[in-house]
């Protein structure tokens, strides 16, 4: 196999990772005003992903990095072309991030609120752009022969693009209502187990029209299968969860996101960005990629690199196995009484 194929594959599981673990981070976070009734549920939901959520997020580094590396054109079309809803999702991201690090530092109300719309917002807004950019990604962009995007940020906003949100977003929403019933305990867990039903079922009628959609415009016979075992694995996990199987419902919709992404790479190999001004100008794995050298000494790096970020996070999942609920909340310590005047 040539080292073109091979970094296109490895930064295909990357994304793969990225989308199958942050997801559930994403859902959670949108979830938030939905399934909590109080202060005390809502820090049982961000706790559930409290002590994940920044590792699951190396994968999108790692995989931004690995596409700038070995696949330099691709990475200079895709972030320029791309600048805004990228720039929109980094900016959600770190406000998420801040927003999990300062919420308890006060107590009052108003305080704990404006974060937590940070963390919904800092949720919704990638988990939208995500779905919108790997759509375009996949049905072709406007590229010249000097391989620089010649569109706008509307043309991005195009009927398959808006869909391919909307999918992401339900999806992740789903994803993450079924981890919540998976890690939580008491009522929340059996309000998250009743949500996933209902959100599952909206997300599967979606996505089947976004995979059909996109098999008719780009696909193969591999991504055909891909995206039939997606589907299945979708309802397979919306049956669990039903049934109160929350470890095997969470294992159904991850294998779901994770193939149907795979699908969306296999539709879209050779090429890693096509255009749809001229097929001649699309980018693909052989001439947007690096020198042979630069992949072989990448290639050996990450064989030494990559079992140990997989083990460290693996080991870090089975540590915070267990379920929390409202009873392993702490008080919230009371806020300091001012000192009487003197004078």
């Amino acid at each position: 196999m040539e080292l073109t194929t091979v970094w296109f594959v490895l930064i295909a599981f990357f994304w793969i990772g990225y989308f199958a673990l942050e997801g559930f981070d994403f859902g959670v976070g949108m979830l938030l005003p939905v399934l909590a009734r109080d202060d005390t549920e809502r820090r049982v939901m961000i706790n559930t992903i409290g002590p994940v959520w920044d590792g699951n997020e190396v994968w999108v580094l790692v995989a931004g990095g690995a596409t700038f590396a070995a696949f330099p054109e691709w990475y200079a079309t895709l972030f320029s072309g791309f600048y805004l809803p990228l720039l929109l999702i980094l900016v959600g991201l770190i406000v998420r991030g801040l927003a999990f690090e300062y919420r308890h530092k006060r107590q009052e109300a108003g305080w704990q609120a404006g974060w937590d719309r940070a963390i919904i917002f800092g949720s919704a807004i990638p988990a939208f752009l995500w779905g919108v950019a790997f759509a375009n990604i996949v049905r072709g962009v406007p590229i010249d022969a000097d391989f620089e995007f010649t569109g706008t940020m509307l043309t991005l906003l195009n009927p398959y693009g808006l869909l391919g949100g909307v999918v992401t977003t339900t999806l992740f929403l789903t994803h993450g209502a079924v981890f919540i019933a998976l890690k939580t305990d008491g009522e929340i867990r059996h309000r998250a187990r009743a949500l996933a039903v209902r959100l599952g079922a909206v997300t599967a009628v979606v996505a089947v029209v976004f995979l059909v959609w996109t098999q008719t415009i780009t696909g193969t016979t591999s991504s055909a299968v891909a995206f039939v075992v997606a589907a299945l694995s979708l309802v397979a996990g919306l049956f669990a969860v039903r049934k109160g199987r929350e470890g095997w419902a969470f294992t159904g919709t991850f294998v779901a996101i994770a193939v149907a992404v795979a699908g969306l790479f296999l539709a879209l190999f050779p090429d890693v960005m096509p255009s749809s001004t001229d097929a001649a100008n699309s980018l693909t794995a052989v001439n947007a990629a690096s020198s042979a050298y630069t992949l072989k000494v990448m290639t050996w790096a990450s064989l030494a690199v990559m079992p140990f970020v997989i083990g460290y996070q693996a080991w870090s999942y089975w540590v915070f196995r267990k379920r929390i609920s409202t009873a392993h909340i702490p008080a919230a310590h009371p806020e300091t009484a001012p000192e009487p005047s003197t004078s």
